[in-house]
């Protein structure tokens, strides 16, 4: 099967500029599937309430890549996802659409337990315009597996990943998760933050 090659939107990489179609009045609920519909790919696929395809991350290279594309259905690109080199516990750089010129839209940076206050914090969230006043979000480990929460710096959840389950309590498996978004928040910056997770986790 011949390689979906990812298409790069015209958008600026500035935070001020960004005005994102991703942002609903009511809760989103979507189901992601940890494989990529791409053979012989890594990835995921994302899907709305409707059982539409909404995200997918592609990556034709090795498990755990360096460098990763949150697409939308078409094979637009979302966000590039980049990890810096020579960093001890991990960093990594968004950057609106394709590409990893200019500023970092945002930036994730990994917590090490043994310097963190929080021993459930895994990692640190900034945009890219709001550095100096400390970390915008946190993703915080809920349970042993692969369940986390996103919040903001009031400490107000906004995002929440667990297994997905039937209405009879039954687990789909390790690889299909359930993502809760609050209303009014970016889904598809969210979803970009579930990326860099299995990035951490070696899912992706």
């Amino acid at each position: 099967m011949a390689k979906i090659h990812p298409e790069t939107l015209k958008n600026s990489n500035s935070p001020s500029c960004f005005s994102s179609p991703y942002v609903t009045s009511t809760r989103e609920i979507f189901t992601i599937w940890m494989k990529s519909l791409v053979f012989h790919g890594n990835g995921c696929t994302v899907f709305d309430s409707k059982g539409e395809i909404v995200f997918r991350v592609d990556n034709y290279q090795e498990t755990n890549s360096n460098e990763v594309f949150l697409m939308d259905l078409y094979g637009q690109v979302l966000f590039s996802i980049k990890k810096e080199k020579l960093r001890l516990f991990g960093r990594w750089n968004g950057y609106l659409s394709g590409g990893f010129k200019g500023k970092p839209w945002f930036q994730v940076r990994r917590n090490c337990k043994y310097f963190s206050r929080s021993e459930d914090v895994i990692c640190n969230v900034n945009l890219g315009c709001e550095k100096s006043i400390g970390s915008c979000y946190k993703i915080q480990q809920t349970d042993k597996k692969s369940s986390f929460k996103v919040s903001d710096s009031a400490g107000q959840v906004v995002a929440e990943v667990k297994q997905k389950e039937s209405s009879l309590g039954f687990g789909y498996g390790d690889d299909v998760l359930t993502l809760e978004v609050e209303p009014h928040v970016d889904y598809s910056f969210i979803m970009a933050l579930v990326t860099v997770c299995g990035l951490i986790k070696r899912r992706l």
